[in-house]
């Protein structure tokens, strides 16, 4: 390590001692996060602007108002305020499930005889399974508090879909959710969960829009993607009075949200008296990698001692590892901003892994300049099967069933905590949790089948999700 374990506490201990370390100002007794912390504020070299692609100018506040609730479009364009207020009703239903435990790792650390600790944030604790209800209920909030009779949106594992449902049926807001097709056809309990709660369910791409008939007539089989349902769902929005559209990941407001994921972390590590030398998260869209990494990143760009950060994602669908860094619609039908994002092109059909929520052409525009930038450290890709193997480790020693998207986030950090075993290094890594995978049980049974298979794209693959990025000569 560059930097030792006291020397990054030392460090730590003097922001504190001076009053300089405001995550000590925004945790309430019951450790539940008062504040969202908006990384954009502290990033010296903002990423891009979300684009109109009709006129070829930064998006407005105008521009976005018609597809988003007016303060969620704010919380999008906005550069400046390093901390936003929680409302206070949104704290509230925070209680029924936050703060979300930080576990160690133990008794995986002693199956794989290293001397690293092994944290991770937990996120599955509520109904929803994972941690989409943080944001759900933000969005449902702000809905609610517009006046809006309800939201449309898209989900691909299903559980932002899930999270929602429940987010909108807390504030009696109706809520329309398309569904990627081969996930709505993997997973019938979870579309029984989400229309429990209330909301209706449609597979993607469907006859019920102008885009999901254009994409079936070509395409009879498609098995749909989340770019082909964010179309989907956005072409009911704004063609519905009273409705808006919202999204689970990808955005800065979304981004914005899941840094109570990160606050509470840091807060918890900080009583122990550690801090992570590297920080793991999965990454489809990146919600989670981002909430998680938040204000660990702050201390990165403040130029303080931080984490190695490292964003799994799958071999199937490689957007930062393989993608181009360009501006590209963040939908299928491009009817979405153009967003300065590490893309596979917007009509790159990934193969129907279990790990739905993986599965986007794009990632966060956060994430991709942090990326690009060198801020965030490292891209892995890791293929399906191996994945699962560190689904089952850790299932067997610690007692929860990771979802398939969380078992990236395994995957790597058991690879790290054996580079630990090699070297004898006693690093510290914390890796997110995001949810479990009860609903994912076809999956685990494909993989001790023996009938699970990795799929990577060729190149040739790629090169035709990249002819469909428009060339709008945007930097």
């Amino acid at each position: 390590m560059a930097t030792t374990m006291q020397e990054m506490l030392d460090a730590r201990g003097a922001m504190s001692a001076t009053g300089n370390d405001p995550y000590k100002i925004f945790l309430e007794e019951d450790e539940i996060p008062t504040h969202y912390y908006n990384v954009r504020a502290d990033m010296k070299t903002d990423h891009r602007p979300i684009m109109n692609p009709g006129t070829g100018k930064p998006a407005t506040l105008e521009d976005l108002t018609p597809v988003f609730c007016e303060e969620l479009a704010k919380q999008e364009l906005n550069d400046t305020d390093a901390f936003i207020e929680i409302p206070e009703e949104i704290r509230e239903f925070y209680k029924m499930y936050r703060p979300s435990p930080l576990v160690r790792a133990t008794f995986l650390e002693k199956l794989l005889g290293t001397p690293a600790k092994i944290y991770y944030k937990f996120e599955g604790g509520n109904t929803s399974g994972s941690h989409k209800l943080n944001s759900a209920i933000a969005q449902a909030y702000y809905a609610k508090q517009q006046g809006l009779r309800g939201v449309t949106t898209e989900t691909g594992a299903g559980q932002w879909g899930t999270a929602l449902s429940m987010a909108c049926s807390f504030f009696n807001l109706d809520c329309k959710v398309y569904m990627v097709r081969c996930s709505y056809d993997q997973k019938p309990f979870r579309r029984a969960v989400i229309e429990t709660y209330g909301a209706s369910i449609v597979p993607s791409p469907s006859d019920t829009t102008e885009v999901g008939r254009k994409l079936l007539a070509e395409f009879e089989d498609h098995s749909g993607s989340l770019g082909t349902a964010i179309s989907e769902a956005v072409e009911v929005a704004v063609t519905s009075e009273g409705y808006r559209y919202v999204l689970g990941s990808v955005l800065n407001q979304v981004l914005i949200h899941q840094s109570v994921i990160g606050l509470e972390a840091k807060a918890a590590m900080d009583k122990i008296g550690v801090y992570p030398d590297i920080v793991i998260g999965c990454a489809g869209g990146g919600s989670n990698l981002g909430g998680l990494m938040a204000p660990f990143m702050r201390d990165k760009r403040l130029g303080n001692p931080a984490p190695h950060f490292i964003a799994v994602e799958p071999a199937s669908c490689p957007s930062m590892t393989r993608g181009k860094f360009a501006y590209d619609f963040c939908d299928s039908g491009q009817i979405t901003p153009l967003a300065k994002m590490y893309t596979l092109g917007n009509v790159f059909r990934p193969s129907p892994t279990p790990a739905g929520g993986l599965r986007y052409h794009g990632m966060s525009p956060i994430l991709s300049q942090l990326f690009h930038d060198g801020f965030l450290d490292e891209a892995r890709a890791v293929e399906q099967t191996n994945v699962f193997d560190a689904a089952v480790q850790f299932a067997r020693v610690e007692g929860t069933l990771p979802a398939p998207e969380s078992a990236h986030a395994i995957r790597v950090a058991i690879d790290e905590a054996l580079k630990c075993k090699e070297t004898g290094e006693e690093k510290v890594i914390l890796f997110g949790l995001t949810g479990t995978g009860y609903f994912d049980m076809y999956a685990y049974d494909a993989y001790l089948n023996g009938t699970m298979t990795d799929y990577i794209p060729t190149d040739e693959d790629l090169e035709r999700g990249f002819a469909t990025i428009p060339d709008f000569g945007l930097e």
